[in-house]
């Protein structure tokens, strides 16, 4: 898991494990930004959903296909991310999803620059 923010964290595909291990460390919920049948062995979301809900954590599937960002998804990240009881942990195959989604987010509201955002992921 990386950090991004105070309440927000990203990761690849986390496994029944790594979803224990994140409600520990304080993760209230769980946006997934994978579609349903991205890769071979994949968990479904009703799986992930399952799993994070018997920890007591939020779920929310928001699925984006790989270079195919919409504004309305953006927003739909948005809108978990405010309406999220404590930490958020977002996750795709690999994490980069969940961190453009979000990052698209800062630069629409104005709340950081085109030019801030390379120097921001190189320091995550």
């Amino acid at each position: 898991m990386k950090k991004v923010t105070d309440n927000l964290w990203i990761a690849p595909q986390p496994c029944k494990d790594d979803l224990a291990d994140a409600a520990r460390q304080g993760i209230s919920a769980i946006i997934n930004n994978r579609p349903d049948g991205e890769e071979l062995g994949q968990p479904s979301a009703a799986e992930n959903r399952r799993a994070a809900e018997e920890l007591g954590m939020d779920y929310v599937q928001i699925p984006i296909v790989p270079g195919q960002f919409q504004e309305g998804e953006v927003r739909d990240f948005q809108k978990a991310l405010a309406e999220a009881d404590g930490r958020v942990l977002a996750h795709c195959k690999t994490g980069t999803r969940s961190l453009t989604l979000w990052s698209i987010g800062e630069v629409l509201d104005g709340r950081m620059t085109t030019e801030e955002l390379v120097p921001f992921g190189q320091r995550l």
